[in-house]
């Protein structure tokens, strides 16, 4: 090949078209490794080589990068690194430029977590029509949980003070290690073929993403999605999630909480709606007598007039009021037809002249009857307008009112002759006066006159 026709390289192009291809063809990656030869120098920026038991890759962290990685990393440390691999031109050396660390063990358990979390996602495992109601008042509440752990003695503590009535019935299984998961799984669905339970409630206290890894173990949420009866995860703390948290019908913070969420009703609650019931139960048995008592009475006047002894009553005194009535209409016949007769026969016996003559002669001596009747009440009528006048003119007569216990009091002067005192302005002190009573007169002096003084 001729010369002129060769494409001759530099180093630079050469390390350049090599950064290219590693650019276009090898997109980000994950990558595990041994961590070796760190360097933290002062720039913040990170230097060290990521290695396995064949080979190495020099790998560069950048401080904005490195910034975010929340354990301590130090030479020996098995990480999961993601990265660009590219090659940095001026000294021709292939790396990696890491943008995130992870430490091995957590990291290939999150990249499990969240690869079931969404498998199980896209099943619809985690969807709301599939969540079930809780029982308001549950009779029976299983726990599956540890029998040696303080999750446990969390749950039976809050279920005893709120609703001690409930029986709680346990299944105790492992809750960390391989055989956790199965035995989990085998608890839910022994519970739910049993149908002993109102609900469950499946979990453990809180630790590390390994001690809860049995709850994130597929064949847990397939258990638990599948049972008809109710269940509340509760699975560590508040902050920690879990797969059968996404699956469960509610999920609790924590175990005390889920004890709490499954009891809304306490026995104080029941108790209160126990004694409201039975007063609402007085009351309306009360008013619901009353007014059957009223409408006893009032059936009871109904069938007492509509009885037949009631109506033969009413028909009798009836025909006892007509019988009267008839009677007495038969009876006032028989005296207006005698009424007749008799006038007839008077009218009979007037037109004879015996009679007649006679009936004069009985005028007149009624006349005079009549006569001397008439002059003996006119007397009598005059002797009393004569009594009256009488009267009257003792009560007008002064010496009358002496007898009720008045005086009359007179002046003895010569040339007055006696004349009678009617105020104090009549006599003088010395002046001699007469007082006359109803069986005599008295003589006095005046010695003092007192005038009375006015209101």
């Amino acid at each position: 090949m001729d010369a002129t026709s060769r494409h001759i390289y530099s180093v630079s192009e050469l390390n350049r078209a090599a950064k290219q291809i590693l650019d276009i063809e090898l997109p980000s990656l994950w990558l595990e490794g041994e961590i070796s030869n760190l360097s933290r120098p002062a720039s913040g920026h990170w230097y060290f080589s990521l290695k396995d038991e064949n080979a190495q890759i020099r790998c560069a962290m950048f401080k904005r990068a490195n910034s975010r990685i929340k354990f301590n990393v130090s030479n020996g440390d098995k990480v999961l690194i993601r990265g660009k691999v590219s090659l940095y031109e001026a000294r021709g050396d292939y790396q990696l430029i890491a943008d995130q660390m992870e430490d091995s063990g957590t990291g290939a358990l999150q990249r499990a977590y969240e690869e079931l979390r969404d498998k199980l996602a896209k099943e619809g495992l985690f969807a709301a029509e599939h969540k079930q109601e809780l029982p308001q008042l549950p009779a029976c509440i299983g726990v599956i949980t540890s029998s040696t752990g303080a999750a446990l003695q969390d749950i039976l503590h809050v279920l005893e003070r709120r609703l001690p009535m409930a029986e709680v019935k346990i299944y105790p299984v492992l809750v960390q290690g391989e055989l956790a998961p199965a035995e989990i799984a085998h608890a839910i669905t022994q519970a739910d073929i049993e149908n002993l339970c109102d609900l469950l409630i499946v979990g453990r206290g809180g630790g590390s993403l390994e001690d809860l890894w049995a709850f994130n173990d597929e064949r847990v949420a397939r258990a638990a999605f599948t049972a008809n009866t109710p269940i509340i995860s509760a699975v560590g703390h508040e902050v920690d999630f879990t797969i059968l948290d996404f699956v469960a019908d509610l999920r609790a913070p924590t175990p005390s909480a889920a004890a709490e969420v499954a009891t809304p009703i306490t026995q104080e609650d029941l108790i209160a709606q126990v004694q409201a019931l039975f007063q609402y139960i007085s009351r309306s048995s009360s008013e619901h007598l009353q007014k059957e008592a009223q409408k006893l009475d009032y059936l009871s006047k109904r069938l007492q007039l509509a009885h037949p002894g009631q109506q033969l009553k009413q028909q009798q005194a009836h025909l006892h009021s007509q019988s009267i009535r008839l009677n007495e209409l038969m009876q006032r016949l028989l005296i207006e037809q005698k009424n007749c007769i008799n006038t007839l026969n008077s009218r009979i016996h007037r037109q004879d002249p015996i009679i007649r003559i006679a009936n004069e002669n009985d005028n007149v001596i009624r006349l005079k009857k009549r006569l001397v009747s008439s002059s003996s009440h006119a007397l009598q009528l005059k002797k009393a307008d004569l009594g009256q006048m009488i009267g009257k003119l003792n009560t007008l007569n002064p010496l009358a009112t002496l007898e009720r216990g008045y005086a009359l009091v007179q002046l003895k002067d010569d040339k007055l002759a006696e004349k009678v005192v009617t105020s104090i302005a009549d006599v003088n002190t010395g002046a001699t006066i007469s007082t006359r009573l109803k069986d005599g007169d008295i003589e006095s002096i005046v010695t003092k006159i007192n005038k009375t003084k006015s209101k």
